[in-house]
């Protein structure tokens, strides 16, 4: 009788262990109503369910990364921002200088076109630009205007 009942005790309680070893899914339907089961759903992300806690993973937890990934990932956050930060700083001193460009530009422009005749030196040699010159700066200094002052 003693053995009877230590072996139902026995079976009883590898039962109890194979019961809670199976896996438990949560998941959601198309309509936002929770459901839980013994085999994971088909295209639908699920959690699995500690029965014995009653706590979650998600299917995502599954694959956590080791810590060497974690610091591998991290580095390449950081390299990546440190990267984003450079762009950004080279975007906004290109920036500046085509402001720079545009108020230069903008003044000559005003200057060659207010004045008749534009005294320039040459080798040495002061002389006056001709008229053909005088308008073919005119359109380089609106050239540079079109592009620079657009922002």
């Amino acid at each position: 009788m003693k053995t009877l009942g230590i072996a139902l005790t026995f079976l009883l309680a590898i039962s109890s262990i194979t019961a809670t070893a199976a896996s438990v899914y949560k998941w959601k339907d198309e309509n936002g109503v929770v459901h839980f089961g013994d085999q994971k759903p088909m295209n639908k992300q699920s959690e699995t369910v500690n029965v014995r806690s009653g706590t979650s993973k998600a299917d995502t937890d599954e694959k956590r990364m080791s810590p060497q990934q974690e610091v591998d990932a991290l580095d390449k956050s950081r390299a990546e921002q440190a990267k984003k930060d450079k762009e950004s700083r080279e975007e906004e001193a290109q920036a500046k200088q085509r402001q720079k460009n545009c108020e230069i530009a903008t003044k000559n422009l005003q200057t060659i076109s207010n004045h008749a005749r534009i005294k320039i030196s040459e080798d040495g040699e002061q002389r006056y630009l001709t008229p053909e010159e005088i308008q073919e700066k005119k359109e380089q200094f609106q050239k540079i205007i079109d592009e620079d002052c657009a922002n």
